[in-house]
Order: C-alpha cells, then structure tokens, then sequence
C-alpha cells in the first residue's frame, strides 16, 4: 500500500479536482494519480460494486500488480458525481430539448444517476464536486439542476474533444456563468422581438404578393435574423471592422434586407422579373443568388462593413471563396489585426454533411497559406434535403459532425428560442475573438414549405409537416413569453408588424413605377480605378515594357543567396546557374523568366499569390521560389528581398484539394485586384476536380453578378508519353467556356512571352481570368530561352509568325500552339522543309482574328492551311477555331485520331500516334 500512500494525505476536493482532470487530459495528471485511477476505473469496469468490503471503505486490485487499495467510501461518493459531472460535459448534448418539432432520438446509457452508481437517497446529500462547476459543496440535486441547465436545455455543447485545457477550462467557465442561460435585459428584449418579426413578417409580406414564386424561405429558422445582428452588433465593439458572409439560397433574401439593408424596393423588382439595366449580353442571375456590400452602422454608431458573396445553386460552394475574400482582406487591410475581418458561412444540414467541399475548407483554418482566424459556422438545420430524411442524408450523428476534423466546439440550439439562440451566437464570437479558430452552431429548426414554395412536401414527410402545420412561428412563442413576462403588451407585436409592412408596401409601390432592375456588384471599394474590359479591350497592345536597370537589381538579388547560410549543393548551383544565365549567358530559361515578372510585378507595388500543390518547389522543380537552408529548415523567399516599399510574394504549398483552393484563390483575387493572383495545378487535368468553380465562377462570374476577377490559372499541358492523367489540361473544355468577353486564354511556348502574359494581367485597368496551359519538358528545352532584351522591351504576342519563313517560298501554311510547335520544328529543321511556316497562336482566346487573317494573307503562295495539334480530334484547339475562325473550315487538320482518353497508356503506343501526327502535317496524301 505504500506507493499510494499518498492518498491518506489528500483532501476530499482535491481527489475530486484530480479525477477530473484524469477523465479529460489521462497524461496531464501525476504518475501516481495516474497509476491510481486507471485501477479505480478498471476495478470499476470490471467488478462493479462487489469489491466494497465494508461499509467505510472501496477496496480494489491494481490490474498490473494485484495490489490491493482502500479508497474511504465518502472520496468514492465524489469519484461518482465527478464521472456524472464528466458525463454530461461528453454526452449531455444528446439529451437537450433542441428539436421544436419532434422528438428527439433516444440514446443510451442515459444520464440516470442509477448508471453511476448513486441513488435518489443520494440526491439531498452534498459533495466536494461542486467545486469543479464554481458552485462550491453542494447537493447533489443542486448540482444535476446546474448541469441539466448548461447541457441539456435549449442549448447542448459539444466540446470535450478539445485536446488544449485552456480552451476546455474557458468553455466551462463560459457555460458556468448563469448556467449557460440567455440573460438580456428588457431594452434587448425588444430589439431581439423587433429582429424577428422583421425576419417573420418579411417572408409572410412575400408569401402574399408573389404566391407560388420561389423565395426559399426562412420561415422555421428565423430566429437567425435576430442571431446575425447581434454577432454584428457585438463583433463591432470587439474591434471587427469587416464581415464576409457566404450562404444558400435559403433565408437568403430575409438576411439581405433585415441584415444587409438590401432596399426591398429592389428585392420586388427581382421578384417581378424586370429586364436589367445593364447591355443586352449581360445575363445576370436568380435574385436568391446575388451579393451585396453595405456599410452599417450599429446600434452604438460603430460603422462596418458587410458583405455577402454571390453564390451559384452548387450548395458549399461559396464557402471557399469567402474564405479566399476574407483572407486577401486581412492581407490587404488588417496585417496586423486580422481578427478584424470576421467570416461567416450559413449552411444547409443536409449541405455540410454530404459535400465534400465542406472537409476541404475546414482542413483549411489552420494551415498558413489559408487560415482566417477562425470562421462562425452556422447551420440552417432543417432536419430534410429536398425530399431527404435525415437519417438518409448521413451516417453521423449530427450534419456538425465535420466540426470535430478541427476539434472546433458546436452548439446545438433550439431555433424556437430565440434568446437561446442570439446567446449561442455571442457565445460562438467570443470564442473566435479569443482563440481565432471555427466553432459551429447547428441551428435546429424546420422548413416551413417545401424545398422551394411550389413544392409539396407531405408527399414525403407527411407526419412532420402534419407537426409543422399547426406549429406557432418564433416570433410568436417569443411574443407570448414576453407578455407573460411583462415586457411587452398585448398589441406590441401587431403594431410593430403593422408599421414593417406597411414599409413594405410603400417600396412595393415605388418599385412597381420601375422597368428595370440593376445588379449590383460587391466590394466596390475595392475596385476603384478599373473598368470593364470589352472584346476591343483584351485585344488591344498593351505596354509591359520594364527598365533594364530594374530588371539587373531584381535578378541580382534572386540569383545570389545569403552568404552566411548553408544550403545544399544542388540548390546553389542551381541558383548559380540562374545568375550566369542572366549575367553570362543571356539565355533566360522559363523558371528564371517567371520570377522575373513577380519580381517586376513586387517592384511595382503589386502582391503576388501563387498557391497550388507543390508550388513553392515547383512539380516539375523548375521554380524553387522558396530555398531551404540545410541545417534548419529556414525558408528562404529571394523575391521578398527586393526592394524597401516593395509588394509581398505569397507563395504556399496547397492542401491535397482542387476545388476547394481554386475557391479560396478565386475569392482573394475578387477582393485583391491589385494582386497577381494564381493557382497552379499539379498536372493540368487536375483542374477537373475544380470544375465546379471553373464553371460557375471563373467563367460566369462577371456575366452573371457583374463582379470583375483576375485568377489565373497555370495548367500544364503537353504530350509527353505520361498517359491519359498526365498529358492534357483538357483545352477544349476551357475554350468551349470562352464567350463574348469573359477571360483570357493563352498556350505560350517562350519565357518572354509568359513574362509579358503575366504581367499584362495586371497591367489592364480591368480584370479578367487568365487560363495558361504551361509546359512541362519545355521547361529545359534548349531552344525554349528569351533574352533579356525580349523582356524588357518586348510585349505579349498573341501570334508569332515564323521568323525563318520567306514567304514566296512557302507552300504549306502551318498554324499550332504550344509545345507541339517544338516537335514540328525539330522535324521541320531535320527535313529541311523551307516550303512549310509554322505559326503560333499565343492567345486562343479572345481568338486574334485579324493578326490570323493577316498571316493568311502574306502566305498567299501557300494553298495547304493546316491547322495542327498533339490532342485528339475531338479535343484540343480545333473545334473552337471552327466556331470563333470562320477560315478554319477550310483548314486541312492534323491530329491524334477520336479518342475518349486523351493520351495512351503506353509509351510506345503514344510516341507512334505522336509520330504520326507530325508525319501527317508534312506529309500531304
């Protein structure tokens, strides 16, 4: 018994204060404790109650010696209320009085005091454990009311899976704190009431005059209304200067104007179907889809900024680009505070549970490259998809079960209580204000309809939607409380949905006299200076000329590392190798070429971005932007180091995720003009996993919401016997996107033009995405150099002619792009073939028309027009010179046969398909 004599000495308290923190944190506490409570709780697992010897002592075996320990009766009493104490703090959520409409499902064990061995003539007795919950000794009654309150009323809380006590010990004192219960004076009462009947009467005022039109409604969750504005209203007094807020279709146009201040004479002009304001070729979007940027003041004067992002019908996927607007705000604006910009995003229960964007963006808050300081998540928890219970909707216990990935805390809350609701909202600020990390509220409501107003839903819900019928709305549960508490009287509501209405009406009038509606795009302040740029715009020259003087300091400085640190011999020669290349040799390969145009771009004032998988090295390790000295680690970022009063270059190694990053960087070049934004992929086809993005985003965006963006996107491409995975960037998807004026989309085959590609891309007093397909084994090809005479005074070329070709000569006109102009003119230079012209296009997109056509024409000798490319015919270039190049149909073409795959497996297989098609370019039969 010696080694736990130890325990005659410890007090009652204190025996209960160390089991609990054994239940929680097993190594935190002494050896000794340790090696005691596992004996305790194997003891107790294994034989229950039969080890009581007498009535003054708890004897048990220690499983690893057999040791026998007496543990006195009253100190086991104690180890019993802390183990129910622990109970509730793990498992009390699943017992809460959260569902409005419907019972919940029953779990077991419950949290009888039978399952831990006490007895109701235990209930009057009192213990040291109350200690732990800040009630000192009390009963045993007192201290199930006080754990019933904080963890099984309207609100339960899921946290003990955070492995950090400091945090776990600020919840508990949290939730402690008036037992984890509302407490708003009378004044705040009446604001919460003035919220929701906003929230109420605005979707009742909808329901009548736009009967059977699609609103999605808030109607069973409108207590977020009342919520928002208290996180706005508080965030501003913790210092937040700015909210980002991303969310679905649901309770969407019941946030934009009870949050955003959206006019609703606006809203109705939506809903009326008005023609826009804007050209013709401007397509616009569902009114349930729009953004908004206001700036409101709250109701201490504070002003901040809001803004909500647009969003496409793909559900989670605005998630990720409000991380990216958040991010590129913090860098822009708030360096030093960036928990001054707060990010929000509303899901949907059966959203956040079966879209996988969802794991991506949360495995993003706390890597470098990607953290925001911690997002609010909240949930608009309908219990039902479309038609989709459920229980059919996931196998977790919860839709917030994705919140454990990051150990984030979840509330749980029932959205009838709308005190219980504001209250876990401020909760969950305070808790990102502190920490800078998630925490989720799971908002439990219902759908008041169908998934959309002219749905029926009691074809597939019909017991719940009997419930929900005769079920009384938030604002009138609240307002009978309230009367009952004296707070309000009997016709307050009325009056107060009598005056809100009859706002609405008058708007309702006013936007009725108008014949168009006007989309308005967001974060205007950010845009000031640029404008729209039309087809004349993105084919006009443009100067990306550069000082040689400049360019000499800039290459200095990224081709020479720090004297006084060890790096490993590869690396130095390799960056040796840059600098005689730039200073000997003057032959500027494609990596040198692309940290030269950051490094002009940084000179200039511009922040670079480049995130993508492996970017820092580089996949095909031609870029090394970030150098490692060999004995620490240290990174090493030559482009920072240019200049005093220079742009910051950002360059990250990804998360393993495609369309969650290529959100993210889509959002940040939304909110950061002024930078270079870029994603690069791994292989170019990888891009597919961001399709999503491509399409509603980086396509549509500005044609659909008026909102400008300048993401580029670096996609390598070329056929090089990889296989089917490896060799296409799929071209033809991107070119078949390109319409009227929406991005930009080149196939460089120089460093210098990929120099001046990217830095006309910031050049241009508009945005546009950039889509590059980039090489891979060009990117050491002898013949692929620039000088630097190209660079500085050169410019991007939509087209180059071949420089060798006299044009009298010239029986066969040869048109190609990117790498596949290299095999030709190896096979060109091989035959000696002076009749054949190979001529690049550069820019695929917007086609340049008139610098082809010239070509044509100074070509006139040659009546064999071909136009040629490495990817089958079905993909590839051809079918979109066949839409945008009316001369095209003419054109003899060269190509890999119809395929379905874009490249062979085999190496052999798809060199000979590969030889093939060139044989055919200078082969006519």
């Amino acid at each position: 018994m010696d080694r736990f004599s130890f325990l005659n000495a410890a007090h009652v308290a204190y025996f209960a204060e160390v089991y609990d923190q054994y239940l929680q944190y097993p190594d935190s506490v002494e050896p000794s404790w340790r090696a005691f409570f596992q004996g305790f709780d194997f003891a107790r697992t294994q034989y229950g109650e039969e080890l009581i010897d007498d009535q003054e002592n708890y004897v048990f075996k220690q499983p690893q010696t057999g040791e026998e320990v007496s543990l006195p009766n009253h100190v086991y009493s104690e180890l019993k209320v802390v183990e129910l104490i622990d109970a509730y703090r793990t498992r009390g959520h699943l017992f809460t009085k959260t569902n409005p409409v419907r019972a919940r499902r029953k779990y077991s064990p419950t949290l009888a005091i039978e399952n831990f061995g006490l007895e109701k003539a235990d209930l009057q007795k009192e213990y040291n454990a109350g200690e732990l919950l800040g009630l000192g000794k009390a009963s045993l009654e007192r201290i199930i009311k006080h754990l019933e309150n904080i963890y099984c009323d309207a609100i339960g809380v899921e946290y003990m899976y955070i492995r950090n006590p400091e945090v776990v010990k600020w919840i508990q004192n949290k939730l402690n704190t008036n037992e984890n219960q509302p407490d708003f004076n009378t004044a705040q009462k009446k604001h919460i009431l003035e919220k929701l009947n906003e929230a109420v009467s605005f979707e009742s005022f909808l329901h009548t005059k736009y009967v059977g039109q699609k609103r999605f409604s808030l109607e069973g969750g409108e207590s977020l209304i009342p919520a928002l504005d208290a996180v706005i209203n508080q965030a501003a007094e913790k210092g937040v200067k700015e909210f980002v807020m991303g969310m679905a279709h649901r309770g969407r146009l019941n946030t934009l104007v009870n949050i955003f201040g959206k006019s609703t004479k606006d809203i109705f002009s939506e809903f009326d179907g008005k023609d826009y304001a804007q050209e013709e070729a401007f397509d616009g979007d569902v009114k349930y889809h729009l953004g908004w940027t206001s700036l409101r003041k709250t109701n201490t004067g504070k002003e901040i900024n809001l803004n909500i992002a647009p969003n496409p019908s793909h559900l989670e996927t605005v998630g990720a680009v409000v991380q990216g607007i958040t991010r590129a705000k913090q860098d822009d604006h708030y360096k030093a505070n960036p928990k001054n910009v707060l990010p929000i995003v509303v899901h949907g229960d059966a959203a956040i549970a079966g879209q996988g964007l969802v794991y991506e963006v949360v495995q993003m808050a706390g890597l470098d490259g990607y953290t925001t300081q911690g997002t609010i998540h909240v949930v608009i928890n309908n219990q039902i998809g479309f038609t989709t219970n459920y229980l059919d909707a996931r196998t977790a216990t919860y839709c917030t079960d994705i919140a454990k990935v990051t150990r984030s805390p979840v509330l749980h809350v029932n959205a009838d209580d709308v005190e219980a609701v504001v209250h876990a909202m401020l909760f969950a600020l305070e808790y990102r204000m502190e920490f800078g990390r998630d925490v989720f509220i799971d908002l439990l409501g219902y759908r008041k309809y169908g998934h959309n107003e002219g749905d029926e839903p009691r074809f597939t819900q019909p017991k719940l939607y009997k419930a929900i019928s005769k079920h009384k709305n938030p604002r009138d549960i609240y307002a009978e409380k309230l009367e009952q508490d004296g707070v309000i009287g009997k016709g307050d509501v009325k009056e107060l949905e009598k005056a809100y209405k009859g706002e609405l009406e008058e708007n309702l009038e006013i936007s009725r006299k108008e014949k168009t509606t006007v989309i308005t795009p967001i974060m205007q302040e950010e845009w000031g200076g640029y404008t729209y740029g039309g087809l004349t715009e993105m084919l006009s020259d443009v100067d990306t000329s550069f000082s040689l003087a400049q360019l000499d300091k800039i290459a200095e400085v990224i081709t020479q590392l720090p004297a006084d640190k060890k790096f490993l011999r590869k690396i130095a020669r390799l960056i040796a190798g840059r600098h005689e290349m730039y200073f000997e040799k003057d032959t500027l390969d494609w990596g040198m070429a692309e940290l030269l145009a950051y490094g002009t771009l940084l000179a200039e004032g511009h922040d670079v971005r480049l995130s993508g998988q492996d970017v820092e090295r580089g996949t095909f390790s031609h870029r090394h932007a970030v150098v490692k000295v060999e004995d620490s680690e240290e990174e090493i970022v030559l482009l920072n180091k240019l200049q005093e009063n220079q742009g910051k270059y950002y360059v990250y190694n990804s998360l393993l995720s495609e369309y969650g990053v290529v959100g993210f960087e889509y959002g940040y070049a939304m909110a950061s003009p002024r930078s270079l934004t870029i994603w690069e992929a791994q292989f170019g086809d990888f891009s597919n996993g961001a399709q999503i993005m491509i399409d509603q985003y980086i396509s549509a965006g500005e044609d659909k919401w008026n909102t400008q963006n300048g993401l580029v996107l670096l996609l390598p491409h070329g056929y090089e016997g990889q296989g089917a995975e490896h060799s296409s960037a799929r071209m033809e998807r991107y070119l078949q996107l390109c319409a009227g004026n929406n991005m930009f989309v080149a196939d460089c085959t120089t460093p210098a033009n990929f120099y001046h590609l990217l830095r006309r891309q910031m050049k241009l007093n508009f945005r546009k995405p950039l889509v590059v397909f980039t090489p891979k084994s060009l990117l050491r090809h002898p013949k692929v150099v620039s000088t630097k005479e190209e660079l500085v005074n050169g410019s991007f070329q939509m087209l180059i002619d071949d420089s060798q070709a006299k044009a009298e000569k010239i029986k066969t006109l040869v048109f190609c792009t990117g790498k596949f102009y290299y095999d030709l003119l190896e096979r060109k230079e091989k035959d000696a073939r002076g009749d054949v012209a190979l001529v690049r296009i550069e820019q695929l997109f917007p086609l340049p028309e008139k610098e082809i056509r010239e070509t044509i024409a100074k070509y006139k000798q040659a009546k064999d027009i071909v136009w040629a490319q490495e990817e089958p015919r079905n993909m590839g270039a051809y079918a979109h010179l066949l839409l945008h190049l009316k001369e095209a149909k003419n054109f003899r073409v060269c190509s890999r046969d119809f395929y379905s795959a874009p490249a062979a497996g085999s190496a052999t297989r798809s060199r000979k398909r590969h030889e093939n098609t060139i044989e055919s370019v200078f082969n006519n039969k």
